[in-house]
Formats: structure tokens, sequence, C-alpha cells
């Protein structure tokens, strides 16, 4: 199993990444999210999903863990398949689509080439109660960039265990430290219970 290949950008595509590691060129079928990520990089580690099938065996990868994990959990879904996934998420940002399926924007869904009305409602009957509960997103991502990454993982861990979602604690976070960027843990735990 493969979690992540690190090595240099051979080449780059809004498809598809050339990663060398150790002499090898993996060929890697990126999103459009991944590929503005991986711009103006040299190196890069790409996370996998490795996609085998009796006549094809394929890499996707990803600029994040958390891409990665939403594009696993929209593959669950039947009748979406790795091509749909991959361009929901060249099509839509992962906030995008987690938004839109908790507010169950079926024309938004429906705007992606190649989603339904019937895939987009699906998607919207079988994710929402599991975005809600944070799954499709990777329980180690920072879901901030600071400074303060450490105190921001530490006061959201403590709303989780209160009960809250990642979800939820998600949309309160970033107001939050747009007001104060240098806040404490507990500066932080107080002004999210205001806001949740």
């Amino acid at each position: 199993m493969f979690d992540y290949i690190k090595g240099q950008i051979i080449e780059l595509t809004p498809t598809e990444l050339i990663l060398e590691n150790q002499g090898i060129g993996y060929s890697i079928l990126i999103s459009l999210q991944t590929y503005e990520a991986f711009q103006l990089k040299t190196q890069a580690v790409a996370y996998i999903h490795h996609y085998i099938r009796e006549d094809e065996e394929l890499f996707y990868g990803f600029a994040t863990k958390d891409e990665r994990e939403l594009f696993r959990l929209l593959i669950g879904v039947s009748g979406i398949g790795v091509a749909s996934a991959r361009m929901m998420l060249s099509t839509l940002t992962s906030e995008e689509i987690r938004q839109a399926i908790l507010s169950e924007n079926v024309n938004k869904i429906k705007s992606v080439k190649g989603i339904g009305l019937k895939s987009a409602q699906r998607l919207v009957l079988e994710l929402k109660d599991k975005i809600v509960k944070g799954e499709g997103t990777d329980s180690n991502t920072v879901l901030f960039k600071a400074d303060n990454s450490a105190v921001v993982d530490e006061a959201t861990n403590a709303l989780v265990m209160l009960g809250f979602t990642k979800a939820n604690i998600s949309k309160v976070m970033p107001a939050i430290l747009k007001e104060n960027p240098n806040a404490k843990v507990e500066d932080i735990i107080k002004a999210a219970l205001k806001r949740l």
C-alpha cells in the first residue's frame, strides 16, 4: 500500500504529475486543486490513492491528505467513479463540495460535468451525515494554516471532545483567528463556544 510519493517534479499538467523518486518516474493523475498547489514547485509530496482493477492500475495523487480523504469518500458513493470524483475536485474546492453536500445544494453538485441529478441527490443522501461527523477529512489535518497551528489543533480537539463536529468548528475558526491571530487555546475555545 502506498501512502505518499515524495520526489522531484519532472512534468506537471492540469491532469497529470510525473514525480521522480529514486530514479523511477511515477505517473500520477491529479485534480486541478493539486495542480494549483504544485505549480512553481520543483519538489512535491503526493498523497496516493492506489486504484487497481482487472485491466488497469493507476495512481491518483493529492497535495493534501484532506483532499485524498474527500476523494475516497466520494468514490464510496455508488455511481461515483474515480473519474467523476476527480472531476468534482477539479471543478469545486474541497470546502465547496462539503458545503454543497451539507446545504443539500444539488444544483451546485450537478454543475460538475458528468454528475446528473440522481448522482447529485445520492451524494447528498449518502454523505451529508458522514461530513457532519467529520468523515472525509484527515483527522491529522491542520484545519488552518497559521503560525499557531498547534494551538488551533489543541482547541479543535477540545471542541470535538465537547461534542462539536469538525465541520462546524471549521466554519467558525477562520473568523476567530482573523479577530485574534495570536489567541491562546482557552481564548479560541471561549470564542468558538459563543459561535457554535
